[in-house]
């Protein structure tokens, strides 16, 4: 592991020096970039197609045609239900469901299997929302039925586009200036685009609604962004601390405060980092391992105890799911030391009959972390078939969804579909190709990456003087968040004293560090105790508040830690 500093070129010439470099290392050229007000929304009016798309709906709301919500399976496709559920019939909407394909029997997309269960409910209009722009074939058989699909997507997308009514996606073409915006992004704009149109032809005055105010939506748009963790860009920091800013004063979806209480967490002082690792895993459970409906429930209900009842189960979902990925990680590790002893090995591609669908993008996360190699991890597609379906996970600086189709312009009917995004894809192949992908993925790699790619860096903004390790500091870079994805959260490195370290729970280790005269308190989570008690560690950490116990002392969540010489 190599650990250095972040760079910045230029300083931004804030009072404040620690936030000063702390952002101009994150690429922030000017103070107006650090403005969170909703005002510095970028204009829904350049995204692709968003007034064919809220014409369409629209004229749905003020016909009463019947909308039908298509969903993803995970925590985005999920918030992203319940925004258009909500604001649609917020608006008038009289006849609008959702309907999300059940991952293990249909796969994802809005595929034409997934077209004829939607039409079975009669339709007008199919909203896809996190997915819709690789379903060429699904839309096609909609648009043969008689029924209109508006696309919101946030995908990249392929060579060929669905014939959609309107295909919402920043990264399909248009002037839009974020192309970072996750699946509740897209629809959230629109939704927002669309009460406009309805405001124009007098609707809501003509019908005596009250026309709702978008931002009331902004914590299921923070949510669903954090959770699917695409890049904080100056548009998504301002949805996402807009969006934290109201859960925190209590303004926010019984759902979500149902999910921060399970998950242990203050809803005073929910944080982005709460919604990645506490309330977007328990609302990822249930596509993982069951089905998002509960998940939609969750957030759609109006009704506190039922809100507390399906928040529970999402809890109980998580925790089995936290069970499989722990015996999956193992078995992974286990096949990698029996199929390949070669250590320069560039990419993990594996398969166990054991391994289950719902969690193999996690474990292919964990062994990407683990390896820093890219990783693909295969489950069978159902029971006794012939399909296996992966997840891949990258690393920084290899397009992971370009490779995949690199491999499938190479050779053809390989992968028999793949998608997603840089950082993140899925795809399918037929069993009996499994060895041949293996060493396909595997040599594209190894065309691909460079050896400073392979290295394991830890960036970290440098050492944090003793006068600042406080309580002052941790509340300080808290304030100046959201912190997420493409917008790291600070992170400093540092010599200490290792007074103490003993094990907590399963795997976590507690530690006490000296620095001068000052004893302070850490945890490093996943870390094996240190051996020989040695007297001096370099540790990269991040400084953070613990109330245990109703008294606010400062600890070190510690990212990495080694005995020094």
């Amino acid at each position: 592991m190599r650990i250095e500093t972040r760079q910045s070129v230029n300083r931004l010439g804030l009072d404040d020096d620690l936030l000063d470099r702390v952002f101009a290392a994150r690429g922030i050229t000017e103070p107006a970039q650090l403005e969170r007000g909703l005002s510095n929304l970028l204009s829904p009016a350049d995204l692709p197609e968003i007034d064919q798309a809220a014409k369409r709906l629209a004229d749905a709301v003020v016909e009463d045609q019947k909308i039908l919500i298509v969903g993803d399976f995970d925590a985005d496709g999920a918030t992203s239900v319940a925004l258009c559920l909500l604001a649609l019939r917020a608006m008038g909407a009289k006849q609008v469901d959702f309907l999300v394909p059940n991952r293990f029997d249909y796969g994802y997309g809005l595929s034409p299997e997934i077209v004829q269960l939607a039409a079975a409910m009669e339709p007008r209009v199919i909203v896809t929302v996190d997915n819709g722009v690789a379903s060429v074939d699904g839309v096609a058989l909609a648009n043969e039925l008689g029924i209109d699909v508006v696309v919101t997507d946030h995908h990249l997308p392929g060579d060929v586009l669905p014939n959609a009514f309107a295909l919402v996606n920043p990264n399909v073409g248009g002037s839009f200036g974020s192309k970072a915006m996750a699946g509740v992004g897209v629809a959230y704009y629109l939704l927002s685009w669309v009460r406009q149109a309805l405001r124009q032809r007098q609707h809501f005055a003509s019908r005596g609604i009250d026309e709702p105010n978008m931002a009331q939506y902004l914590d299921l748009v923070a949510l669903g962004t954090v959770a699917d963790v695409v890049p904080l860009d100056h548009n998504n920091r301002i949805l996402v601390h807009q969006g934290l800013l109201r859960i925190q004063r209590g303004m926010t979806r019984p759902g979500i405060a149902a999910l921060a209480r399970v998950g242990k967490r203050d809803l005073t002082k929910l944080s982005a980092s709460d919604m990645g690792f506490a309330l977007g895993p328990r609302l990822n459970a249930a596509g993982r391992l069951q089905d998002m409906s509960v998940g939609i429930r969750c957030l759609v209900t109006d009704d506190p105890a039922e809100a507390g009842q399906l928040a529970a189960e999402l809890d109980g979902l998580n925790q089995t799911r936290r069970e499989i990925e722990q015996g999956m990680v193992a078995d992974a590790e286990m096949i990698l030391t029996q199929i390949t002893p070669d250590p320069d090995e560039m990419g993990i591609a594996v398969y166990h009959e054991s391994f289950h669908q719902g969690v193999v993008g996690i474990v292919a996360g964990r062994l990407r972390e683990k390896f820093h190699r890219p990783a693909i991890v295969f489950a069978d597609a159902s029971e006794g078939s012939d399909e296996l379906k992966g997840s891949a996970r990258s690393i920084d600086g290899l397009n992971i969804r370009d490779l995949l189709d690199s491999i499938a312009t190479k050779r053809p009917g390989m992968l028999l579909k793949f998608g997603g995004h840089a950082m993140a894809a899925g795809l399918s192949i037929k069993r009996v190709h499994l060895p041949r992908f293996q060493s396909a993925f595997d040599k594209a790699v190894r065309a691909a990456v460079t050896p400073d790619m392979l290295d394991a860096v830890l960036l970290t903004d440098g050492e944090l003087a003793k006068e600042a390790l406080n309580l002052d500091t941790v509340a300080k870079l808290a304030n100046a968040g959201p912190w997420g994805s493409g917008f790291a959260e600070p992170t400093f490195a540092g010599e200490f004293t290792l007074v103490n370290q003993r094990v907590v729970g399963q795997d976590h280790l507690k530690l006490v560090f000296a620095l001068q005269d000052q004893l302070i308190d850490a945890i490093a989570f996943r870390q094996p105790p240190l051996d020989g008690q040695p007297q001096r560690v370099r540790v990269v950490y991040k400084p953070a508040l613990n109330d245990y116990g109703g008294q606010q002392t400062l600890q070190l969540m510690v990212e990495y830690i080694e005995a020094m010489s």
